[in-house]
């Protein structure tokens, strides 16, 4: 019987050299990247309350303090020493953190290390995104300064560096929130992380210049990394290029950020041996 058009006969039919192809791992950070960001539309209470609270601290503590501390210190700007201080409440416990522990406790994460995906870039994607997340939230607080008269004396460079500052410092210290929800996968465990981060914002020169803190509350602030993240934003818009407060910024942030980030990768380990 002789075959007819279309149809294969035994033996003849090449081996496909079609293969899946390997995301890799930079494909594997986005695609979580982008899982995290597409997510925020469907869960604004997690970063509208935030920039929001920035903004209100921002403008009652200007119509308060200015004209006090203007008085006492000649040509002192106040509107852009408190634009530093807003930065970082807005910032500081925004991340992805709560979104991964519902993830923890619904069986999703489970699910997702059944997939071929690296477990290193499912909590480096929420990171990425907790990023383009921190940076995007200067940008209200930052536009009010320019409002209200504030200029960078660093120039558009320095607006640059300030908000990639401030994206670093919330990076830093998303890394507690993530350790928080990775060993406990308690949702009320992550969200009073932010707790934490309230005794290091009033333990340092928030309100007042360092120069004029005295006695104990100095003494703490020297060593309150939160005093140096400070002084760094604020060089950018008060000073200029100083690089000895942007260096000890950087250093300030590097040292809290070692210390969360061993505590969430240590976290992480952790929960891919229960799973």
């Amino acid at each position: 019987m002789m075959a007819t058009a279309g149809t294969i006969r035994p033996g003849t039919v090449r081996p496909s050299t079609i293969r899946p192809r390997q995301a890799g791992f930079v494909r594997d950070v986005v695609a979580i990247a982008g899982r995290a960001l597409r997510a925020i539309p469907r869960d604004l209470t997690a970063v509208v309350p935030p920039v929001f609270i920035a903004l209100f601290f921002f403008i009652v503590n200007i119509a308060t303090l200015q004209r006090l501390t203007e008085r006492n210190i000649a040509g002192f700007d106040y509107k852009a020493f408190m634009m530093a201080t807003a930065i970082l409440l807005g910032v500081t416990g925004v991340s992805r953190a709560p979104a991964l522990v519902l993830d923890v406790e619904n069986g999703y994460f489970d699910r997702l290390l059944l997939t071929p995906v690296r477990r290193l870039a499912i909590l480096l994607g929420h990171m990425v995104a907790d990023v383009a997340v921190a940076s995007t939230l200067t940008v209200p607080i930052v536009i009010l300064g320019f409002v209200l008269g504030v200029r960078f004396k660093a120039g558009p460079a320095g607006v640059i560096v300030f908000v990639a500052l401030a994206a670093l410092w919330s990076l830093a210290f998303a890394g507690f929130g993530y350790a928080i929800a990775l060993k406990t996968g308690n949702p009320a465990a992550v969200n009073s992380a932010f707790l934490l981060f309230f005794p290091f914002l009033f333990l340092t020169s928030s309100y007042v210049p360092r120069s004029q803190l005295t006695g104990w509350l100095n003494t703490v602030a020297a060593w309150n990394p939160v005093t140096y993240v400070l002084a760094g934003l604020r060089s950018l818009s008060m000073q200029g290029w100083h690089w000895n407060e942007l260096g000890q910024a950087v250093a300030a942030i590097a040292v809290v950020a070692a210390i969360s980030m061993t505590m969430c990768f240590g976290a992480l380990r952790g929960r891919l041996k229960q799973a």
